[in-house]
């Protein structure tokens, strides 16, 4: 049975700013039950993450600072969330989402966050809506525990994942990969191990054509025994910040061949949504719920 992680913490439990945002995250998981993809035996509620594992990715001193609410204004600024104990609570949920998913994904070959991808973390700081860099710290558990041994990182939010590449850059054991808006947020990009950057206004054709000659070639070169995919919908041409004009289908059909490519290889994924800032919230669920169809379809 594929598995998906599903934070307990709603919507309405956060501070009134928070709401919207996060409202996407009870809405999936309603659509995909609602219409039969998916069971509700099939979502998990993860518990909070161990301090010693976000230790092995994140500095002390900002972890104690988000725990003890005593980040200073201009790092709330940073983060564009207001500090509260619901949101860092969350936040330790997700992450261990996402290492969950990891064992999961290696039973059924899939496992999915229905969150996560909070990818503009840093070892000491937030950025971004981001907190705590959930494949990073998923990353390394999986290496220190001896459960992977080569990790491709498959970031395809249209925002480049800045924290995911410096937490990386001295990691050999993980390649990070980023295709993205080369003039959108973060201003200023991070290396990563491969960059692809999207000028305004790509279509869905040439998305597709550049990911399809780009990721079969990293997984022969890289070798990768697991793999995360961030399947950020803010490439959609109807996202208020994304810049691309990628369409809803074109959107589906990359995950299509993200995923392929998972399965003839047979290599484990695990997936995390990321962005997705269309106006209208019904495109933003559609385009996530795809996702977990094509999962459910591949790999069931």
């Amino acid at each position: 049975m594929i598995r998906i992680a599903f934070d307990s913490i709603y919507a309405h439990e956060l501070p009134e700013n928070h709401r919207f945002p996060m409202l996407k995250y009870e809405l999936i998981p309603a659509q995909l039950i609602h219409e039969g993809t998916c069971s509700p035996e099939q979502f998990f509620s993860p518990k909070e993450c161990a301090e010693e594992v976000i230790l092995w990715t994140h500095e002390k001193e900002y972890l104690t600072k988000l725990k003890e609410q005593s980040l200073s204004p201009s790092e709330q600024r940073r983060i564009g969330f207001p500090q509260s104990d619901q949101l860092v609570r969350r936040e330790l949920i997700i992450t261990q989402g996402t290492i969950d998913a990891c064992h999961f994904a290696l039973e059924s070959g899939v496992s999915l966050n229905v969150a996560g991808g909070t990818h503009h973390a840093f070892a000491d700081r937030g950025e971004g809506f981001c907190l705590l860099n959930d494949m990073a710290v998923a990353s390394t558990y999986l290496l220190r525990r001896g459960l992977a041994h080569k990790i491709l990182i498959v970031d395809l939010d249209v925002h480049q994942g800045n924290g995911t590449a410096a937490l990386m850059q001295y990691e050999s054991r993980v390649f990070t990969f980023s295709m993205h808006g080369a003039t959108n947020y973060p201003f200023h990009k991070e290396k990563s191990d491969l960059d692809i950057g999207l000028v305004d206004g790509t279509d869905g054709d040439t998305y597709l054509s550049i990911l399809t000659e780009t990721l079969p070639r990293l997984i022969e070169e890289e070798n990768p025994d697991f793999i995360f995919y961030l399947a950020g919908v803010d490439i959609l041409e109807t996202d208020k910040l994304g810049r691309l004009s990628v369409s809803l289908a074109d959107c589906k059909q990359r995950d299509r061949f993200v995923f392929s490519l998972c399965k003839q290889h047979q290599i484990p994924v695990v997936v995390a949504l990321g962005g997705g800032y269309s106006p209208d919230i019904k495109d933003i669920v559609e385009a996530h719920c795809n996702t977990f169809r094509l999962a459910m379809d591949l790999f069931s």
